[in-house]
């Protein structure tokens, strides 16, 4: 209303972004690669059921989270009951959110991330990826550039899908958008964060 202009992502990007359901939702439609998972039904037993038929290891994460909060990973079908409920009432004492997805568990993937800028005028590039995959309690301690698991192709592809990524929402600004890198070379859209 006073004629100043925000610098950055628009809320409705910033809100579309901000809940890991929705996101992968809109992902999916933008033809970016995403995590085999489910997102839906709340109740215990559907997110039960939806883990086996995934199959275990699964991570059980907060939609609305993130650093880790609100994430159990369950490698034992006896363990899901206990890690919905935990996993449950951390998100919704961290974020005020309790919604859940499940996603596979991928062992040994990299943490992998590409840097995107847009315009106000539908222009998006990416500036390349980083390794953030040396963490600790799922904080980064060292990003590491070029990574040393990206090859040229893979570099296209993956700047492609985060460029697809960010024009999905209207992105404008600097954003990142996280990928799991698999052995295979396969990559999965984590989270996309505004900045």
């Amino acid at each position: 209303d006073a004629g100043l202009v925000f610098i950055g992502p628009s809320a409705e990007a910033i809100d579309a972004m901000g809940n890991k359901a929705a996101a992968k939702a809109m992902m999916e439609d933008a033809n970016v690669p995403t995590i085999p998972g489910f997102r839906g039904d709340q109740s215990d037993g559907a997110l039960t059921d939806a883990s086996i038929n995934i199959g275990l290891p699964v991570m059980v994460k907060a939609a609305a989270g993130g650093g880790g909060r609100g994430m159990r990973r369950v490698e034992d079908a006896a363990e899901l009951n206990r890690s919905i409920k935990a996993a449950r009432s951390e998100a919704l004492n961290a974020f005020g959110n309790g919604e859940l997805i499940i996603e596979k568990a991928l062992d040994g993937a990299r943490h992998v991330e590409v840097q995107v800028f847009a315009d106000q005028h539908g222009n998006t590039v990416h500036l390349g990826e980083r390794d953030c995959s040396v963490q600790r309690r799922h904080q980064k301690l060292i990003e590491e550039s070029p990574s040393p698991a990206v090859d040229e192709a893979l570099r296209e592809r993956m700047g492609t899908a985060a460029i697809n990524a960010a024009k999905a929402v209207n992105y404008q600004g600097a954003g990142t958008v996280e990928f799991l890198l698999d052995a295979n070379g396969e990559f999965y859209f984590l989270e996309m964060n505004t900045r």
